[in-house]
């Protein structure tokens, strides 16, 4: 089985050469979104780390099992890529299934809604994506304890943090 920092390393070779929306080598949005679930233990650190790597690499989900990646990280990372002909709200919704996925979920969107990222796009760009991520968490906060949100927010995106009192979420009981 691999480390964390064999699964890092595996991303960085994965995405080698990506570039985000704003021109930030890709690797740091996948870094960010590991560090904010580090809290949360290495197994959704790996899923954040391999979040995109199906969607925008030529990585498959058996050659990732083969490499030695925890079947559950990929089943996570699976569950959080895009599936051709699937509308983003659906794909949203059908992430919250998983609790894990979930948290995967909510620490990407929370780094793509940082405003810093997003005041280097274009106006109708930064419009049209904070109301799809606004949209994402409306869906996403109720399935996922407020204090795991809380968590993931305060490390990728604390400008987040007065929209947690707007949304239901979960208590742990």
């Amino acid at each position: 089985m691999k480390s964390v920092r064999e699964i890092e390393l595996l991303a960085e070779q994965a995405h080698a050469g990506q570039v985000d929306k704003v021109g930030v080598p890709y690797i740091e949005h996948v870094r960010a979104v590991a560090a904010g679930l580090a809290p949360l233990g290495e197994a959704l650190v790996m899923a954040g780390f391999l979040h995109d790597v199906l969607e925008d690499t030529d990585w498959t989900a058996d050659g990732l099992l083969g490499a030695g990646v925890p079947a559950r990280v990929v089943a996570i990372v699976q569950a959080v890529t895009n599936q051709p002909g699937m509308a983003y709200e659906e794909k949203v919704r059908h992430i919250t299934a998983d609790p894990q996925a979930t948290l995967v979920k909510i620490a990407d969107n929370a780094h793509n809604s940082r405003p810093d990222r997003a005041a280097q796009l274009p106006p109708e760009i930064r419009e049209r994506l904070a109301a799809k991520y606004r949209g994402a968490r409306a869906l996403l906060w109720p399935a996922a304890d407020r204090a795991d949100i809380e968590s993931i927010v305060r490390i990728v995106n604390p400008a987040l943090l007065p929209e947690l009192d707007e949304h239901p979420t979960r208590s742990r009981a």
